[in-house]
């Protein structure tokens, strides 16, 4: 064979015939409803819908799940037309040509007169109407309300289905690809039995239909043949009316056969994931699982075969082989073995691998099974817009992108709870009422509301959950009112600006380089790794996000480090560094733009003791009684300053901040220790307090 039949051959088989197959039986749909057929043509038709008939039937008892037959909506609309098409073509033709006998419509209409009802008329409208009963009252009708029931309960499912493939998937149980696979088929299970509920209409619409073109054919059939043919009625009624029922039996088997179809996919249960069964073995396999059954239904056979006037020989003939089976199978057991469950043990006694370990969530939010529409992706709930807000927020004002908050459902938690964790560790909680608002008490309301008494989880404030109907009247009061949601958000993003340190990962600093370096790509070169690691400059960006210095302004730090770094690489050295050069930004976060500041300051003294028990690193030597009462007056100065509206700030020597930094974080976290050199040249300090051993004295 040369090339060129070779190449024109194999271009042949690659044809898209498959993709043609519903375009041309469109086609021929549309052409028979309005081209007069040939009656040898028609009987092709006929027997080809009932090939097609058998095709779907066979086709849907042989698949393993609903969804291995997902085109069937569209087979079902598809043949539909196709039926009444023929009938409109059979009616065109019984019309035009039943008075030159029963055979003008071709051979299959007339086989169906004569053969299935034996030539009578009365035999043939029984038979047709029985199986319009049957097709449209008991099939269709049952098939209908189970896909009706389906789709609505599968709907009611998505969201719990959706949140335990996102367990797994969180849980390493499950690799992206098989979540998304999975996600599919959840959407596409709701697609199917939502497209079922409307195509079995097209059966009903179907059954009307041939009852309506059954009396046209007889009336019309009667009148043209007695009208325009001249002939007598028996004759009239022995062409047509035969002609009429042979069409519309036809017509109705191969529907009879595509609503059993129907009822069979609809109405199967089971098929999980992995299991490879059709509904034949399913059923075989269930109804001899138990032997007894057998054996006492042949029991029962033969006791009815040996009453008297019963047909002996059938009742016990059955009798007996169902009795002597089912003792049979009682001592040959069958062995029910289901994939999923043959699968089960040997996942288990396998041995583990590294894709065992699921990775621990940087960001995580449980929450319990009545908090799931609040973050359930397909209701569009508002907490998920919330977080996705608070993200922006964040790296808007931090100056670095968090990691995704990873959401899932946990049973452990009460109903209404939630739970927070950072890096699998546990850092807060709350519990919220969708529908309820939380009335927070900043101080000054002017009434009591009727609830149940709470606290903000953010802030600690008191507060009441209280009913939607009293919301106004909160308001009203002098109260901070907010959702239940909002609750959530809220204490996610207080949580999130507390550990910004910790939420700031290699990844996240490797990120921040690459989004800075598209900016100035040569200060970003020359600096990392060349004058200061990762590592290091990881370790400065966490100890000024650690004390609540946001890291925007990363062209200044990185211009810091570079003229630093050759001097040290110690990280606390370089955030001091730093934390000098962020001082108008440090200032304005905490003063905002008043240039007159208001501060605490350490007695003469006790500044220069320390001084001298400073040790050379960021160390600090101090008698822990001493260290108690610094605490503890630390604490009483900041909160009358935090009373007064003031930002509570304590200005000490360079050399004292981080060691006294630590310590004043223990004692009131909002107190903000200050170096003087990080206090710009524009402002002026103005001493609130001084804080001593003696405890604090006047200025």
């Amino acid at each position: 064979m040369s090339a060129a039949s070779t190449t024109q051959a194999g271009g042949w088989r690659h044809f898209p015939w498959r993709s043609l197959a519903a375009p041309m039986l469109v086609v021929m749909i549309l052409g028979m409803m309005i081209l007069p057929l040939h009656p040898l043509l028609l009987d092709l038709l006929f027997t080809f819908n009932i090939a097609l008939a058998l095709i779907v039937l066979l086709a849907a008892v042989y698949a393993n799940r609903p969804l291995d037959f997902a085109a069937f909506p569209s087979v079902l609309l598809l043949t539909t037309l196709l039926r009444l098409s023929l009938n409109v073509a059979s009616t065109r033709i019984v019309l035009l040509n039943g008075h030159t006998g029963p055979d003008a419509a071709g051979k299959v209409i007339e086989a169906f007169g004569h053969f299935l009802v034996g030539g009578n008329f009365a035999v043939g409208l029984v038979v047709f109407a029985i199986l319009v009963v049957i097709n449209f009252v008991v099939i269709t009708k049952g098939a209908g309300r189970i896909a009706e029931v389906s789709a609505r309960f599968t709907l009611d499912a998505m969201p719990g289905k959706q949140m335990a493939i996102d367990a797994d998937l969180n849980a390493g149980l499950i690799n992206e690809q098989q979540a998304r696979r999975r996600r599919a088929e959840v959407a596409q299970e709701a697609d199917f039995y939502g497209a079922m509920d409307g195509a079995s209409k097209f059966v009903r619409g179907d059954a009307v239909a041939g009852i309506l073109i059954l009396f046209i054919n007889i009336v019309g059939g009667f009148a043209i043949g007695m009208l325009q043919h001249d002939l007598s009625a028996a004759t009239a009624a022995n062409n047509y009316i035969l002609l009429a029922i042979g069409d519309g039996l036809v017509a109705q088997v191969p529907a009879l056969v595509i609503s059993m179809a129907a009822g069979l996919v609809v109405s199967r249960v089971g098929g999980a994931e992995g299991e490879n069964e059709d509904i034949g073995s399913q059923i075989m396999r269930q109804l001899i699982t138990h032997p007894h059954t057998l054996m006492i239904t042949g029991v029962v056979l033969t006791v009815l075969g040996l009453i008297p006037g019963m047909p002996h020989f059938a009742f016990i003939l059955f009798g007996a082989a169902t009795g002597w089976y089912g003792w049979w199978r009682s001592r040959h057991p069958v062995v029910v073995s289901m994939p999923e469950q043959s699968a089960a043990p040997v996942a288990d006694a396998s041995e583990a691998t590294w894709d065992d370990l699921a990775p621990v969530d940087v960001l995580g939010l449980e929450v319990g099974y009545r908090l799931i529409p609040l973050v359930d992706r397909n209701q569009e709930a508002e907490l998920l817009k919330r977080i996705k807000a608070i993200r922006k927020k964040f790296a808007a004002e931090v100056g670095f992108l968090p990691p995704q908050v990873h959401i899932r459902d946990n049973l452990e938690l009460r109903p209404s709870g939630y739970r927070i964790s950072l890096k699998g560790v546990t850092v807060g909680e709350g519990e919220v009422y969708p529908g309820m608002y939380m009335a927070i008490n900043p101080g000054r309301v002017s009434a009591t509301l009727p609830g149940t008494a709470a606290t903000d989880p953010a802030f600690g404030l008191p507060a009441i959950w209280v009913e939607a109907a009293l919301r106004d009247q909160a308001l009203a009061a002098g109260y901070t009112v907010v959702d239940a949601g909002t609750v959530v958000a809220t204490h996610l993003n207080h949580l999130m600006q507390s550990h910004a340190g910790q939420l700031l990962g290699r990844t996240e600093v490797q990120s921040l380089i690459d989004h800075v370096a598209r900016s100035a790509p040569k200060l970003i070169d020359d600096l990392v790794p060349k004058q200061i690691s990762l590592a290091v400059l990881q370790r400065v960006l966490q100890n000024l996000l650690d004390e609540g210095v946001h890291i925007r302004d990363m062209r200044s730090i990185a211009e810091t480090l570079a003229e630093f770094a050759a001097a040290t690489q110690d990280a606390a050295a370089l955030t001091a560094q730093v934390r000098i050069t962020l001082g108008r930004a440090i200032i304005q976060t905490h003063f905002g733009s008043d240039r007159n500041l208001e501060m605490l300051v350490l007695d003469p003294d006790l500044e220069r003791m320390l001084a001298q028990n400073a040790g050379a690193g960021d160390g600090l030597v101090i008698e822990p009684g001493l260290a108690e009462n610094l605490v503890r007056e630390l604490t009483a100065a900041g909160q009358r300053l935090e009373a007064l509206g003031q930002p509570a700030a304590l200005l000490v020597p360079d050399r004292l901040r981080l060691p006294l930094a630590r310590l004043a974080k223990r004692a009131l976290p909002r107190l903000k220790v200050l170096a003087h050199a990080e206090i710009p040249e524009a402002c002026s300090i103005r001493v609130s307090a001084m804080v001593g051993a003696r405890g604090p004295l006047p200025a």
